[in-house]
């Protein structure tokens, strides 16, 4: 059975796709922070749930060390904080988002690259945002960090080209997650986000993933971007009126 690590699988994006990758025959290792939550889908989905910290070295390697064999590494963690300005930013902020949605993606590809080649058949596939080729105001740092995960996305591929592991991105639009609550800190104005206009959910994306990793061998899904029919990448949203 191929061995499937999603990271960030504790809510949203990276719990579904947990469930829909052991649904298609993947034995699944899923990482979070959050324990209970993890726990609680890894007993759901007969997964083996373990502790990650993805802005934390030392815990990337302990996670990495304790799967044997991979065939799948869905990088899904990351995260937007905040929306000041340029001018308004903090340090602190700039730094953890790119620690969130760009180190953490170097860090555990090469944790895990050598199992991955091993594999014969493998696979990394990094959810981005399309914030990856997109900006708003507000937005500068977590734009920033996605424009570099793309980057480090068709760079690893051009890398690997020979190697036995294909290298995909997904990026969503607006997804109704837990997303806009962790960033606005406010769970009455993450709701607000998606007033009038219907979002995208995380099994949307998850089916996406899903079916990326079981194209047939040969085949490469570069990269796909996925929005709400309410959404326009980079120009807009179409919303009705209360």
């Amino acid at each position: 059975m191929p061995v499937a690590v999603v990271t960030g699988a504790s809510s949203g994006i990276g719990a579904s796709a947990a469930r829909k990758l052991a649904a298609v025959g993947f034995d699944v290792v899923v990482g979070a922070r959050r324990a209970d939550r993890l726990n609680e889908l890894a007993n759901e989905i007969g997964a083996r749930a373990m502790y990650l910290d993805v802005t934390d070295l030392a815990c990337i390697n302990d996670f990495a060390s304790t799967v044997a064999t991979c065939d799948l590494l869905v990088n899904n963690a990351g995260g937007a904080i905040g929306l000041g300005s340029i001018v308004e930013a903090q340090d602190d902020d700039w730094s953890r988002m790119y620690e969130l949605n760009v180190l953490s993606v170097m860090r555990l590809t090469r944790a895990l690259l050598a199992k991955l080649i091993a594999s014969g058949n493998g696979q990394i596939i990094n959810v981005g945002s399309i914030a990856a080729y997109s900006t708003y105001p507000g937005g500068a740092g977590y734009t920033a960090a996605k424009h570099g995960l793309r980057a480090v996305n068709d760079t690893l591929r051009k890398e690997l080209l020979g190697q036995p592991v294909r290298v995909s991105e997904i990026d969503p639009g607006m997804v109704d997650t837990e997303f806009s609550t962790v960033r606005l800190g406010d769970k009455v104005a993450a709701d607000r986000v998606y007033e009038g206009m219907t979002p995208l959910v995380a099994d949307d994306i998850a089916e996406a993933i899903s079916w990326v990793a079981t194209r047939p061998s040969h085949v490469n899904i570069d990269r796909l971007t996925i929005a709400p029919r309410d959404q326009v990448v980079g120009q807009g949203v179409h919303r009705i009126a209360p």
